[in-house]
């Protein structure tokens, strides 16, 4: 709050003064060739020409295709410089004549080229920046192997030749006002070659390849998650919030130059890549003991081996061992690290209650931090401790399939196509975008028509429906008035071929045949009708406690993630905070009344980066899924055991967001999950029963296995727990941070430090008491 009441040093008034006389940048990066940046940077310009912004063409790509000369008619073109190498035309922008023309917006395709040898500036980059420096506003298009250092990351990935002329600074996207990702799936990438509307003689062939468009299309996302990211912490650190903010996860070992360290190192490194974050490993040492040569020896190795796996180390002075906690919540804190990985404690139980538990402290002293105490497997040093890749069956192709293996068969067979448009927040072009591509496909003869379509009161968005039919809707009488939903039965008579439905999180009208819309899409698809779907990133079920971490909201209506898992194309919507902020105030989203409580409120700057954040790296995770279901040729080596996620809890209010922890994890390890309830006494109360159903059902929606079992005591219950974990075979216990005071520890005993006693063989997971960051 202080800093709005600082005065500006004389530096700070003459940038902001600086800043008012320079252009501002936008750019539209692809993640290839032909992803449409050009169509889209063309769209860009007749919306500001609408609004009254006098803005021109400055270059383009070959716009040969109807649909680019479709969005350049009433556009001025400035006509660009013509020229020729090695008997190939190239063309520059010709910069004298758009600061003669003085445009408030210039539109530049390919922001990487190298202009010709006898031009005043050598790249258009350069030409770009001479532009915004005399208050002229450009967009731009770029691919994200077009930046330095990503042209060699991606032929490193891909395995193909990237043929460009010239690359652009890494850094050039730090230098744009806003950057938007056009996330295109490889599905209709490919379907675009196949039509004929990317220039397959032009095009880096190799990387059109359906494996390497899922590389490239990762790393785009990946890529513009981490500048997200540092645009969050900047904020963040800005308006004094501290810790992690729940967008991305951030991995941090507590490593000792032991034989183990190097164990838990690879640990920490297989849940950071399986998860999508960033790995710290971090050892505290006494700054007055000196190193042993084994010590010094484990030192080098552990070091070698953080730089190999891409983490961070760093050594801390240690003034005392009783410090480590304080020491290690101290850095948590200043990383904003989520999950710290460490090892088993040698403490017996009376040292620990004479000391304190370390676990325990931490959990105490942080917040939002989970704590995974890795197996001991002094035993079996080296052994791989985590799978990155599950094996599986193949079924022997001469074995004769069952009457209902048949059918099964036949049904996915029949089942129609699901594509979903996924937003970090309202607003972001979802419900548009679905439309548009209902129109492109009713042009091409496709049976298109709207299921369901929720406006909002958008003129654009009204626009673009278009010819396309609507089914009507279905009146449903509910407390004396009546309300509508889509009308399931009605689309499955008409039977188009495409049916467009709106917020598939939404929940129907009680009476309704089901509870929720994505079962009626469900419906839909069973009947061999395909389904364009949208829905934003707060609604996935197993994302609701970090969507209540960021905004402070607990959302109520959610999507389970096997809707969007079982898609065959999920595709992201990106649009920078500061443009929406914009739409939102010129009720482009909301009715004005609603605007300023929004903007206050979910819309907030905060909200709105690390909700794109979490949106990015959530499809960017579900990529890198799909290329792994597709092509199993890359496996990254042996395992020797499936993991077993065993959720344990009980009927506290925490042991939902258990359960979607366990069944994130499950998911990104493929490994098979359990929760257990053991029930301690008779009867439960009514209040009791709801939550046990309530835990039940989120298990089923999730794919996990619930399992309820019957303990003669409160003491029993442990026993119980630890019996069924061996009994599945469980690798990974979770459970959550224990509601006992210290005093309560003291008398009864920690059940966390208990189990850990009785489960040595297998790691355990301790989830923190969350709270909301509503800063």
């Amino acid at each position: 709050m202080a800093e709005q009441f600082r005065r500006k040093s004389p530096e700070e008034i003459l940038q902001s003064i600086s800043n008012m006389h320079r252009g501002r940048l936008k750019i539209i990066l692809g993640a290839v060739s032909g992803s449409g940046k050009t169509y889209h940077l063309l769209m860009e310009g007749q919306s500001l020409k609408k609004k009254g912004i006098d803005v021109v063409v400055g270059i383009l790509g070959a716009a040969t295709h109807p649909k680019l000369a479709e969005q350049l008619e009433g556009l001025e073109n400035v006509p660009s410089i013509a020229w020729m190498t090695q008997g190939e035309e190239k063309a520059d922008l010709d910069v004298a004549a758009i600061v003669a023309r003085d445009p408030e917006v210039v539109l530049v395709d390919g922001l990487a080229h190298r202009n010709r040898v006898d031009a005043p500036r050598q790249t258009r980059l350069d030409d770009v920046l001479y532009l915004l420096n005399r208050n002229i506003s450009v967009i731009a298009t770029v691919n994200i192997y077009e930046l330095a250092g990503m042209k060699e990351l991606a032929e490193r990935l891909t395995k193909a030749e990237v043929r460009i002329d010239q690359c652009v600074p890494e850094d050039t996207l730090a230098l744009a006002d806003e950057v938007k990702l056009l996330d295109v799936t490889p599905e209709s990438m490919l379907k675009r070659l196949e039509e004929g509307n990317i220039d397959a003689a032009k095009t880096p062939n190799p990387l059109f390849r359906r494996d390497n468009l899922h590389v490239l299309r990762e790393l785009a996302l990946r890529f513009v998650a981490n500048g997200v990211n540092e645009a969050l912490e900047d904020y963040r650190e800005k308006h004094g919030m501290v810790g992690a903010s729940g967008a991305t996860e951030r991995v941090l070992v507590s490593a000792q130059y032991h034989w183990n360290g190097s164990i838990l190192v690879r640990r920490g490194q297989q849940v950071a890549k399986r998860l999508g974050g960033e790995l710290l490993v971090v050892c505290f040492r006494s700054s007055t003991k000196k190193l042993t040569k084994e010590e010094a020896t484990f030192r080098r190795s552990i070091s070698k081996l953080v730089e190999k796996v891409g983490g961070v180390f760093e050594e801390r002075p240690l003034q005392r061992d009783t410090n480590v906690a304080n020491e290690l919540v101290a850095y948590a804190t200043e990383n904003n690290v989520t999950r710290i990985v460490m090892g088993q404690s040698k403490r017996t139980r009376w040292e620990e209650i004479w000391n304190g538990s370390i676990i325990h402290r931490i959990l105490r002293k942080t917040r939002n931090v989970d704590i995974l105490i890795v197996a001991d497997r002094s035993e079996r040093d080296g052994e791989r401790v985590l799978p990155t890749k599950r094996s599986v069956a193949k079924p022997n192709p001469y074995r004769r399939l069952s009457e209902e293996e048949v059918e099964q068969e036949i049904g996915k067979i029949r089942l129609g196509t699901l594509k979903v448009y996924v937003g970090a927040a309202p607003g972001v072009g979802k419900t548009y975008t679905m439309l548009r591509e209902g129109n492109e496909l009713a042009r091409k003869g496709i049976d298109v028509v709207i299921g369901l379509l929720e406006t909002h009161g958008r003129r654009e968005t009204l626009e673009q429906v278009g010819a396309l039919p609507t089914i009507a809707r279905k009146q449903i009488p509910y407390k004396n008035v009546v309300l509508e939903e889509m009308d399931t039965d009605a689309i499955i008579r008409r039977n188009p071929e495409v049916v467009l439905v709106d917020e598939l999180a939404h929940t129907n009208v009680p009476g309704s045949i089901n509870e929720k819309r994505h079962q009626d899409v469900e419906r839909i698809l069973a009947a061999g009708i395909s389904v364009i779907s949208t829905m934003n990133i707060q609604h996935l079920e197993s994302l609701n406690d970090s969507v209540e971490q960021i905004t402070g909201i607990r959302v109520r209506e959610t999507v389970p993630d096997h809707i969007l898992h079982q898609a065959q194309e999920v595709e992201l919507i990106d649009i920078s905070p500061k443009a929406l902020r914009q739409r939102m105030r010129e009720g482009n989203i909301y009715a004005f009344e609603k605007v300023e409580q929004s903007l206050n409120h979910f819309f907030k700057t905060g909200n709105l980066i690390a909700l794109r954040e979490l949106a990015l790296r959530e499809v960017a995770d579900d990529v890198d899924e799909r290329l792994e279901a597709w092509e199993r040729r890359t496996l990254r080596g042996p395992w020797r055991q499936q993991e077993v996620i065993f959720v344990c809890v009980n009927l506290r209010a925490d042991s939902e967001r258990l359960i979607r922890r366990g069944f994130r994890i499950a998911y990104r390890l493929k490994a098979k999950w359990f929760v257990a309830y053991v029930q301690d006494h008779e009867p439960l109360t009514a209040e009791e029963g709801q939550q046990l159903e309530k835990l039940k059902k989120l298990t089923e929606r999730l794919g996990g296995t619930f399992e309820q079992g019957r303990a003669a005591s409160r003491r029993k219950v442990f026993t119980q727990l630890v019996s069924q974990m061996n009994a599945r075979q469980a690798t990974q216990a979770v459970i959550g941070q224990s509601a006992r005071t210290r005093w309560k520890e003291i008398r009864e005993g920690s059940v966390i430090l208990r189990l850990l006693r009785e489960v040595r063989h297998m790691d355990v997971l301790v989830v923190a008491d969350h709270t909301p960051d509503i800063g």
